[in-house]
């Protein structure tokens, strides 16, 4: 269709002129005026005019609320006479899947017109011509988000890249099915399909270093609902440096950085006071802080250099006076520190690449302060030599030691459980009711003039984001925690620890977090050495000698086997009982085998002697599983308990009986299928028939965390090496990460299948599932990596050494199997 340049002579009586040749000025002409219009448009002449009139009549309405529905109206009916226009498609053989009017979102503007999808590309045709129809591929989606808008769930933004701010289209609809259908049928095209990122999976990333925490905050904000296309919502980003006079950025010292557990508020406690003061005398809904730490009009204050424009719309064609500009760093985070109402944050661009947001490149006519100067570039720290230097060493602060220690804390006030509710009150974290979501529904209210005038506040004054977690966020495992955590492991004594090794010559001292690596990177190269069926029932538990020359298996036969690797066949079996084995382990000694038994007893065999050494009877019903540190035996049991035993021998000779003394009983409510300690044996974790998960502390038997997470059995659970996450397998299918600190379950997966036992890095996991595959799973992404076939039946036990590339499993068809990782 041909274009169409449409003419229009307008006469008026007030004229506001905001860009002039192309150079943004400002201009206000009263009186009687004459203005030339030329419009490219599609449609007919006669539209367009009866669109102006009905515009104009409407803005004649006294009330502010008739207008906006006149408004609404007209809007409506036109969005109804027409539809998408098919002849944009690019090309004939597309299928339309869906259609339905929507508005675009633009920083202070919506435009309205209709979306179509297809089965190749996203269209959206404005209803007035402008922009020209968007096309968007559907093969080049890499992120969506659903959105809360005008605190409706009406939102929709894509995004064509990874970890751009700015997305390629935000979307408003009318209806949030219509928003829900276009939202999954898009996902479909993703490259792992409707895979919805949630917080804790990025927590899990941030934490072990996988994601920085630029990028961490990003994806926070962007799951909060906050979007650059949305003013009201725009990101928010925390001050982190404090010092912004010194002539060098010392960034060692912990002066040099604000406080990060507190709000922007209460940094200032003589400023805090006397808010506090005011907020006891208030009656309710009270609130400690009159303004937000984000709204429009602060995401402005910081953009009006490049964005002249929106501050002019927002302000109604006028820039702000000249000393309550952007004027200098310094004076902005003075002032945030003593203002009265002052309490903002700041926004991504502060810790970006991009400077120009910080120098007067337009050469706006942005006014002259009372000292007489003229407002241009932003004044900037003096260990800043330009804006560009200003950005980098606002980047390296972000990313320092210290705001990596503490940048939990600010995320529990901002995202987090110190948001709203008690904990906000305790943190002095409170702000009015109306920037809450569900502070208030717009729509119960009746009268349009007000409802209107409450949502327009609600817009301005700033929002709250999303609350993503409502209990405390765990810290980031930095280098020096990992180092700390590394000494205390690696400095263990073998005999605290339970045997490591196939090789000769190695031992847990060998065992480097780079080694550690290694092996997990080439997990997907696991290759089958040899399968031996070597029982008559399911293999319950494997331990391996220190020299690696014997393997020991249990099985639910009832017996204890001994296999040789040299020679490729079994050499003992031994029977404690007639009812199943269900666990064993190797002693530090490299002398000794425990066995665990249904019939409630725990039995020592005796390797040199070849004979049972010692019987443990200690619980009510059957143990179902074991661990053993620095001479204290831990026993779970169906009875619902974990016992800890002394065990104490004068004579350490292997075939001496040792005596046990019952130092503790950990009481459950259901019984307990898995116990596991971690490397330093401080921490103990029990999993349940229930579907929970208890960490104890062993040197006070104290219960740290209890955490219902699975609707099922749990099958087994351990922690990772460095101790900050246990991970648990159940009969729901899911794979759950618990952070230790706070309880809280930082990544949650669901297979395809049970996944029965494992071996895990912290990252990735080794599983071995109900169909008898081995399934490499990356924890940080939610994705099976290699399935690889094994037993014909569940794999049931699992015995990795990452040292020396070798993994043994067993299953219920009754086989052990060696593994070898090829690099």
């Amino acid at each position: 269709m041909a274009t169409v340049f449409l003419s229009l002579l307008v006469s008026v009586s007030t004229t506001i002129t905001c860009i002039t040749l192309n150079k943004l000025a400002f201009s206000l002409w009263q009186g009687s005026k004459k203005l030339t219009f030329e419009l490219e448009t599609w449609s007919k002449t006669e539209d367009v005019v009866q669109t102006l009139m009905q515009l104009h009549r409407a803005s004649c309405l006294d009330k502010l609320g008739d207008q906006t529905a006149m408004i609404a109206a007209n809007l409506q009916s036109r969005l109804a006479r027409t539809s998408f226009d098919k002849n944009c498609f690019q090309s004939v053989a597309e299928n339309p899947h869906m259609e339905c009017a929507v508005e675009m979102v633009t920083p202070l503007v919506s435009n309205p017109g209709h979306v179509c999808v297809t089965n190749e590309n996203l269209y959206f045709q404005p209803l007035n011509g402008h922009p020209h129809v968007i096309q968007i591929r559907l093969n080049e989606v890499r992120r969506i988000y659903k959105r809360r808008h005008g605190l409706k769930p009406l939102g929709l933004e894509v995004f064509c890249s990874e970890n751009n701010l700015c997305s390629d289209i935000y979307l408003k609809f009318y209806d949030p099915a219509d928003r829900d259908e276009i939202y999954y049928y898009i996902a479909t095209f993703l490259e792992n399909h409707v895979k919805e990122h949630t917080a804790e999976s990025y927590m899990l990333q941030w934490q072990r270093g996988h994601l920085s925490n630029y990028e961490y905050l990003l994806h926070l904000n962007n799951l909060a609902d906050r979007s650059c296309n949305d003013l009201s919502q725009y990101p928010v980003f925390p001050w982190v440096i404090a010092d912004y006079t010194s002539t060098h950025l010392d960034l060692s010292k912990a002066a040099t950085f604000r406080d990060l557990s507190k709000p922007i508020g209460a940094l200032n406690q003589e400023r805090l006071d006397r808010l506090l003061t005011r907020y006891r005398g208030m009656p309710e809904p009270r609130f400690i802080y009159g303004s937000h730490y984000s709204s429009p009009g602060y995401v402005l204050f910081y953009l009006v250099r490049v964005a002249p424009e929106h501050m002019l719309c927002l302000q109604n064609g006028r820039y702000d006076h000249a000393d309550r500009m952007f004027n200098s760093i310094n004076e902005t985070w003075k002032n945030c520190l003593e203002g009265a109402t002052d309490f903002k944050e700041l926004i991504p661009e502060f810790y970006g690449s991009d400077s120009s947001f910080l120098e007067n490149k337009l050469n706006l006519d942005l006014g002259r302060r009372q000292n007489g100067t003229l407002v241009g570039d932003v004044v900037l720290p003096p260990w800043a030599s330009d804006a560009s230097d200003f950005l980098k060493k606002q980047k390296m602060a972000l990313e320092s030691q210290y705001v990596s220690e503490h940048l939990h804390e600010w995320i529990d006030l901002v995202f987090g459980f110190k948001q709203k509710g008690s904990e906000a009150v305790a943190a002095q974290n409170v702000f009015h009711h109306l920037t809450y979501e569900g502070g208030i529904d717009c729509d119960s209210i009746e009268d349009t003039d007000q409802r209107i005038a409450m949502l327009t506040q609600i817009l301005e004054f700033g929002q709250t984001p999303k609350q993503l977690f409502t209990s405390p966020h765990p810290q980031r495992i930095t280098p020096r925690l990992q180092n700390i955590t590394r000494s205390s492991s690696i400095n263990s004594t073998v005999s605290e620890l339970s045997p490591v090794s196939l090789c000769e010559d190695s031992s847990f001292e060998d065992l480097t977090e780079e080694s550690r690596k290694m092996a997990w990177a080439n997990m997907g190269n696991l290759k089958r050495i040899s399968s031996h069926k070597i029982h008559k029932e399911a293999v319950t538990g494997i331990a391996v000698s220190r020299d690696g020359a014997s393997i020991f298996s249990t099985s639910q036969d009832s017996t204890l086997k001994m296999f040789s690797k040299e020679l490729k066949e079994f050499q003992r079996s031994v029977s404690f009982s007639n009812m199943a084995l269900s666990s064993c382990l190797m002693l530090a000694d490299g002398k000794t085998v425990i066995c665990s038994s249904w019939d409630n007893n725990v039995y020592f065999y005796s390797i040199p002697y070849g004979r049972r050494q010692d019987t443990l009877m200690g619980h009510d019903d059957a143990v179902s599983d074991m661990c053993w540190f620095d001479d204290r035996l831990y026993t779970a049991s169906w009875d619902s308990t974990v016992k800890v035993w002394q065990c104490s021998s004068n004579n350490q000779s292997s075939h001496k009986r040792c005596q046990f003394e019952p130092l503790a009983e950990l009481e459950h409510d259901a019984g307990v299928n898995s116990v596991s300690l971690n490397p330093t044996g401080t921490l103990l974790v029990s999993g349940c028939k229930d579907g929970s998960v208890t960490i104890w502390d062993t040197s006070s038997y104290q219960t740290l965390q209890q955490v219902h997470c699975h609707a099922g059995t749990i099958h087994h659970s351990a922690f990772s090496p460095d101790s900050r996450h246990v991970l648990s397998v159940g009969g729901d299918s899911c794979m759950k990460v618990i952070d230790v600190q706070t309880g809280m379950v930082i990544s949650s997966v669901k297979a395809e299948e049970e996944q029965r036992c494992f071996c895990w890095d912290g990252s990735s996991a080794l599983c071995g599932g109900q169909s008898g595959d081995l399934l490499l799973w990356d924890l940080l992404s939610n994705t099976v990596i290699n399935r690889i076939p094994a037993h014909s039946g569940a794999v049931t036990a699992m015995w990795m050494n990452e040292l020396c590339n070798t993994v043994v499993t067993g299953g219920e068809d009754k086989q052990i199997m060696f593994w070898r990782l090829q690099s």
